[in-house]
């Protein structure tokens, strides 16, 4: 059943290679909007409320993968068709790079008012009084996080867990970008939702740093400097996930990423990571490439992921019989 699984992982990548987000009623926006529906009656301004709120969302969106998958057992087909159409729909590659390379086009021919308009597509970040570096910087540093977010977590938890992952995984991470900022209304009821995204992406941000290291190269980039940044600055971030594959990034480019960053709730002082110079518009440009080869190379292991589970399950299968 996993080499469905794993033709159907890769289907999906092609998919949203090709057509990208759908345009009209994208299921992770009616989940946004069940999600908002719940939270009004939900919210409290304490922990608990939140863990229940995460809850009753993500484990929805758990068991209507477990269904899925109950639907293709013994059906190689259907698990693939399943497989394929929950990875198109939660994975972003193809709308960040799209969103990405434009910001990149935007700056390189002086269009700063635009590339401030398009920046809210890719991060929460408040573009008004961000100048061509800043802005670039923002971009650099939002295409890195979200090759990781967007790309490398789906396609893992795809690989290890099928539909109830990729379902599940985007669950919890939509939930951490509504609720999981640290202001005020959040702090508390968000809580529970930005810890257990943490957890859950702290595999595939480590395995999006390794292949930001491997991929670099394909970019002209420097993987020795991509993992020397990420072993040196990395911990130094905030978040014990973003900051890996910024820190790759920003060696790879060979470029300093950090800094004071604006939030509309408020201003953080973000750890410098990299040397070198800031980023500009070319280096926005070489990170949406950056992103696309670690996200090939995530298809092709997750594949393998996937067919390897189905012969060890197999073996482990067999052994329980002849035992």
């Amino acid at each position: 059943m996993s080499v469905a699984r794993a033709v159907g992982l890769l289907l999906g990548v092609a998919a949203d290679g090709t057509f990208g987000d759908p345009r009209r009623g994208h299921p992770v926006a009616g989940f946004g909007k069940v999600a908002e529906r719940v939270e009004r009656v939900l919210y409290r301004d304490h922990k608990l409320p939140g863990v229940v709120h995460v809850a009753v969302l993500g484990g929805g969106a758990v068991a209507l993968g477990v269904l899925a998958e109950r639907a293709g057992r013994g059906r190689p087909v259907v698990q693939t068709v399943t497989t394929a159409a929950a990875t198109w729909l939660v994975l972003g590659g193809r709308s960040l790079a799209v969103q990405g390379a434009a910001i990149g086009r935007e700056l390189d021919a002086g269009e700063l008012p635009a590339a401030r308009e398009r920046l809210p597509h890719l991060c929460g970040r408040d573009p008004a009084e961000l100048d061509a570096d800043g802005l670039a910087r923002a971009a650099v540093e939002s295409v890195a996080e979200n090759t990781s977010d967007a790309v490398v977590a789906p396609l893992v938890w795809g690989a290890v867990a099928g539909v109830p992952g990729l379902l599940g995984y985007r669950a919890v991470n939509t939930l951490d970008a509504m609720v999981g900022y640290r202001s005020p209304r959040y702090r508390r009821f968000g809580w529970a939702s930005a810890r257990l995204d943490d957890v859950v992406n702290l595999l595939p941000a480590r395995l999006a740093a390794v292949l930001t290291v491997v991929g670099a190269p394909v970019v002209g980039g420097s993987w020795r400097g991509a993992w020397q940044t990420w072993h040196r600055d990395a911990a130094a971030h905030p978040s014990p996930n973003a900051g890996r594959v910024e820190a790759a990034f920003a060696g790879a480019l060979e470029v300093r990423l950090g800094g004071r960053t604006v939030y509309p709730h408020g201003v953080e002082e973000r750890p410098v990571m990299g040397e070198g110079r800031m980023p500009d518009s070319g280096h926005v440009t070489r990170a949406v490439e950056l992103s696309r080869v670690v996200g090939g190379l995530t298809a092709v292991l997750a594949a393998l992921i996937a067919v390897s589970r189905s012969r060890h399950q197999r073996m482990s299968y067999r052994s329980s019989r002849t035992g």
